[in-house]
């Protein structure tokens, strides 16, 4: 008998955090669970989140914690609130993997690296009964069941449930490329544009700093936007910025720039000085000195942010020390385009949350359930993402558990009568 030609109880698309935490969780209440995944194997970009450090969530305080999710944290709220960052880092030792908090207050595993987590992971959930189908890439529904694309061509699965956590569409060698998203258009579901999230931008750089600066690290600045005023550090690229102070500002900028064609980040070089005490300073630089020179001695500026001063500035705001403050305190970078969505670290949009029912489950589609970043909410960098991945594939899971419950309770009265 082929799979094809088999009834399974649970059916769940995407192997990244999402769909294994919905599979560990129905796994533990007795459930039968196949997770398929287009990928010859699973978890791929939780492996690369993984390469340099993987930051599975964030120390501060929770009630701030659950603030970060913008618009969407109400929505958030319930499934964070069962699965909160301390449950996050008990469940990872339980796998064997102890979590330290940095001097950013970033939660990561002592090994600093995911697959040890994930190779604990996968193995547990296979010791719980889940069984695995790498290479199956959904194709959407014929009817009620699944179509699947395999090596030994196309196959139909029905499933009493099924589990959608299909991921966004960042970096889409890895398995999140969207394709699911025609999908849901044809059974009528709204799903938002898939958008760049925590992304780099371009800026029109000059040669100089395209060529001499690239890779370099903007360290101990500030910057502002809609978002707000955040300190931190960023890099220049030959095409513009990236990093973790870009990230945290990228939502608010990817929108300026949809709405206004482009947006401004206000960059402050020196945080810790005032614009009157470096005026002053700047003033006390001899007038022979070279621009780098009275930047150097007179704000204590390093080579990087010496040269954003010069690309960004004119003639006549360099040799006016109250101007040139002015510049070091508050220097607009203009900002013309997101990179692409392929290049981000995670993307926005996704199936609409008002298409989900308290479970989970989509109301146009009993039997339907979805979680992770598939849905249409976003987060910043600092381990919210993947703590939200986790705590909607648990929520997801139970959601489904329920729903199979009360369905089975029904045929039974049905049978009764």
């Amino acid at each position: 008998m082929t799979q094809a030609d088999r009834q399974i109880e649970i059916a769940i698309i995407g192997g990244g955090p999402a769909g294994l935490a919905a599979a560990e969780t129905l796994a533990a209440r007795g459930r039968g669970v196949c997770v398929f995944d287009a990928m010859p194997s699973f978890g791929r970009k939780f492996l690369l989140a993984g390469k340099s450090g993987l930051n599975l969530t964030h120390s501060e305080p929770y009630e701030r914690f659950r603030t970060r999710f913008g618009a969407t944290n109400a929505h958030l709220a319930q499934a964070l609130d069962a699965f909160p960052p301390d449950a996050v880092r008990q469940w990872a030792e339980a796998l064997g993997s102890p979590t330290f908090v940095g001097s950013s207050g970033r939660v990561f595993p002592t090994a600093m690296k995911a697959s040890p987590l994930l190779r604990a992971w996968l193995a547990r959930l296979r010791e719980a009964g889940v069984t695995f189908h790498p290479r199956h890439r959904w194709l959407g529904f014929d009817g009620e069941r699944l179509r699947f694309a395999t090596p030994e061509g196309e196959i139909h699965v029905s499933a009493r449930a099924t589990l959608l956590a299909l991921g966004g569409a960042s970096w889409p060698r890895l398995g999140s490329d969207g394709a699911w998203v025609p999908h849901l258009e044809a059974l009528g579901l709204g799903v938002a544009p898939l958008r760049p999230a925590n992304c780099g931008f371009d800026v029109a750089w000059s040669a100089e700093i395209a060529e001499r600066f690239a890779g370099a690290p903007v360290k101990a600045v500030a910057a502002r936007s809609a978002a707000g005023r955040l300190q931190g550090e960023f890099v220049l690229t030959r095409t513009g910025i990236e990093g973790s102070l870009v990230y945290a500002h990228a939502s608010a900028l990817r929108d300026t720039i949809e709405r206004d064609g482009s947006a401004i980040l206000e960059l402050d070089l020196a945080p810790g000085r005032s614009a009157e005490q470096l005026a002053l300073a700047l003033a006390r630089q001899p007038a022979k000195a070279s621009f780098a020179t009275r930047l150097r001695k007179g704000a204590g500026l390093a080579p990087v942010k010496i040269a954003l001063l010069r690309e960004l500035s004119g003639p006549e705001d360099r040799g006016d020390a109250p101007r040139l403050a002015g510049f070091v305190k508050a220097l607009p970078l203009r900002l013309d385009a997101c990179r692409p969505l392929a290049e981000a670290i995670s993307s926005a949009g996704g199936l609409g949350l008002g298409e989900l029912d308290e479970n989970g489950m989509l109301t146009r589609r009993p039997g339907l359930f979805a979680a992770g970043e598939m849905l249409d909410w976003e987060a910043p960098t600092g381990g919210y993402l993947l703590t939200a991945c986790l705590a909607t594939g648990r929520a997801a899971g139970l959601g489904v558990d329920r729903w199979l419950n009360v369905t089975k309770s029904d045929a039974g009265k049905d049978d009764r009568t």
